[in-house]
């Protein structure tokens, strides 16, 4: 099987619904996805393709960290979905550091996530608390951060906040 990895374009839309539907046990995701990209918030966003189809989905948007007046300095991942038929190969992984690249390139500086502390540190994330980042969903080890670029996570740490798209959610 081979697998190729792209930026979004707009015909994707549709089938990136269809990938995020499937792999999750609600349309939420789906929908922040939808709101991300209304919004012109949805900065990196890639797809993994199989023979043409698309089976897999990455966002990355805008968060701020309170008292920093630097905005588009990091990015949160979410969320991250493969079609259930093509999970458990490598897909996931490969959108995952693909994605970190690709925020890299965009000038990004640290990446945060909320997702499961067995899976995010195999591609560098640590518990967020470590660099002094909290964030308003009051998760511990599942909030996650990644510097991409030495220096990027401001010393003094500070609340991590999402973009208003992910207000309507309850995460």
């Amino acid at each position: 099987m081979v697998v190729s990895i792209r930026p979004e374009v707009p015909i994707d839309a549709v089938a990136i619904r269809q990938v995020i539907e499937a792999a999750f046990p609600t349309a939420d995701e789906a929908r922040l996805v939808d709101l991300l990209r209304a919004s012109g918030n949805l900065r990196v966003s890639l797809v993994a393709e199989v023979d043409g189809q698309v089976v897999g989905h990455i966002a990355f948007s805008p968060i701020q960290v309170d008292g920093e007046s630097s905005e588009g300095v990091g990015v949160g991942l979410a969320p991250v979905a493969v079609l259930p038929d093509f999970q458990r190969q490598g897909i996931g992984s490969r959108l995952i550091r693909e994605g970190l690249a690709a925020c890299d390139r965009a000038g990004y500086g640290f990446v945060v996530v909320l997702g499961w502390p067995e899976y995010y540190p195999r591609f560098g994330f640590v518990r967020a608390d470590q660099r002094g980042l909290a964030n308003e969903y009051g998760a511990d080890e599942a909030f996650m951060a990644l510097e991409l670029r030495d220096g990027a996570i401001p010393k003094h740490g500070g609340m991590v906040r999402y973009g208003p798209e992910f207000g309507e959610f309850a995460i």
